[in-house]
């Protein structure tokens, strides 16, 4: 997948009105991602994306365990003003579901045996509709 095809994917399924806000997603999510993967395993996820969407997995300076509601907290910290709790969490689910797409299924088992069993819910869940695990 190029980058202009999952940028516009995740634009169109978030909604966002603009490229900087879409970016801005992308960049929270994976950045947190990216922080929460330990050993090698970002670098790998990374190696299978677009160079500049890659990147934002290798930002991360910090290699941290944390719950699902904290990583949904950080994105939207990320993010920065004008998106709460709830658009995070759709950013995030965006994100990720256009992120499966574009990587091999096996390297997205090896993120989720990283991850906290509840965390499979966020892959699970798409980018609409109900979701539970961490969503508030």
């Amino acid at each position: 997948m190029q980058f202009e095809e999952f940028s516009g994917q995740v634009q169109n399924l978030a909604r966002l009105p603009s490229q900087g806000e879409t970016m801005r997603a992308v960049a929270a999510v994976l950045e947190t991602l990216g922080e929460r993967l330990h050993g090698n395993q970002a670098e790998t996820l990374a190696a299978q994306l677009p160079a500049a969407i890659g990147a934002y997995l290798r930002l991360a300076k910090r290699k941290e365990d944390y719950d699902l509601d904290e990583f949904f907290r950080r994105v939207a910290e990320r993010e920065g003003a004008g998106v709460d709790l709830p658009g995070a969490v759709h950013h995030a689910r965006v994100v990720i579901h256009v992120l499966q797409q574009a990587v091999s299924p096996g390297e997205i088992r090896d993120v989720l045996a990283q991850l906290p069993e509840n965390w499979t819910a966020l892959f699970e869940a798409g980018p609409e509709g109900e979701f539970v695990a961490g969503d508030k």
